[in-house]
């Protein structure tokens, strides 16, 4: 096969972040994707509708001219978001709204402390038809780190759903067979995203050889057992599961530290990644099913109308990109080979 054409995908899962790194992520995203669900774990975080649609502002001052992406916004809860909060979002035209137990990830130190707390918000998003987006993993100090998504589903993850069986939920970045199986045997109303990375890689190329910094993301990446269980759901063409890369931009400098952070920006090879791998599996005819068509219809927004082209031709993601007003990012995969590339 020489080429494939796809409906234009979307990215039900990003950090853009802010400042001068919009001028890289934005542009990245915008070359294949048709719609980005935006995370707002900004510092300080986006809490409300207001902030929302100020950050979706500066997003569209650094989208190309011509382009047809449009950014998804989404609040950052906390112990103080308020059913209000939620009401004004929606009417703001905001479709979801994200769960960080505090400490889980990157510029998490702000959310919530005691999720029971949430139920009164969680009902409110019910009644208001505003997703639940939520980074499954407690924060337990003596939890294992490999054990903390498990953990999150049978403490927390399974209780919401049967209290509020009518909201939606995105279980984000899955990365065990845990999850995957939960989100199977759960009803319509949950489904999840699952990254490039986390298919890809275990934990082997995050410790093997030595510690690879830009490789370490949160979730992080777990057995090569779990590994294949996220390989299979994806080739099987279940709608449950759909297309959200987390992509993550640091500065090399922060990735490559005594204390380097958590992410791996993905954005200027995502949709290559994913045709990658679905093309190992034997599984291109799912391609699109995940990347264009499940998140959509999950959202309950339109499919887009255009499509995107990819070509069986080899390239080498780059080894390094530079920032536009200084500094540098590596990007996941870099230096390796991919044998697809969009048109």
């Amino acid at each position: 096969m020489n080429q494939i054409t796809l409906t234009r995908p979307d990215d039900w899962h990003l950090h853009f972040r802010d400042d001068q790194f919009l001028l890289e992520t934005v542009p990245a995203t915008a070359r294949c994707f048709g719609r980005a669900i935006v995370m707002p774990n900004l510092v300080p975080p986006v809490v409300n509708a207001e902030q929302a649609l100020a950050y979706r502002q500066r997003i569209q001052q650094a989208t190309p001219k011509g382009s047809p992406f449009t950014p998804l916004m989404t609040l950052y809860l906390t112990n103080q978001t308020s059913a209000e909060d939620i009401i004004e979002a929606k009417q703001a035209g905001i479709p979801a709204a994200k769960l960080y137990p505090a400490g889980a990830t990157t510029n998490s130190d702000a959310a919530v402390k005691g999720i029971e707390a949430l139920y009164p918000v969680f009902e409110t998003m019910s009644e208001q038809g505003m997703l639940l987006l939520i980074h499954g993993e407690v924060t337990d100090a003596h939890i294992d780190i490999f054990d903390r998504e498990k953990a999150f589903i049978d403490t927390h993850l399974r209780q919401i759903h049967q209290r509020f069986p009518e909201l939606k939920i995105v279980f984000e970045h899955i990365t065990t067979a845990d999850a995957a199986d939960f989100v199977l045997d759960a009803s319509d109303t949950m489904a999840a995203t699952i990254t490039p990375q986390h298919l890809m890689y275990n934990r082997n190329d995050l410790l093997v050889g030595g510690i690879r910094p830009h490789n370490y993301c949160l979730p992080v990446l777990k057995r090569n057992t779990h590994q294949q269980r996220l390989r299979d759901v994806v080739a099987s063409g279940s709608n449950k599961f759909f297309l959200g890369t987390d992509s993550a931009p640091h500065a090399k400098h922060t990735k490559e530290n005594a204390c380097g952070c958590a992410g791996c920006y993905s954005a200027w090879s995502a949709i290559e990644l994913y045709a990658q791998i679905f093309d190992d599996l034997g599984a291109l005819d799912k391609l699109e099913g995940f990347a264009a068509h499940y998140g959509a219809d999950y959202y309950g927004v339109a499919r887009n109308k255009d499509t995107i082209t990819l070509r069986n031709e080899p390239w080498t993601v780059p080894e390094m990109i530079d920032l536009p007003q200084g500094g540098q990012i590596v990007p996941f995969y870099a230096g390796q080979e991919l044998q697809w590339k969009l048109a």
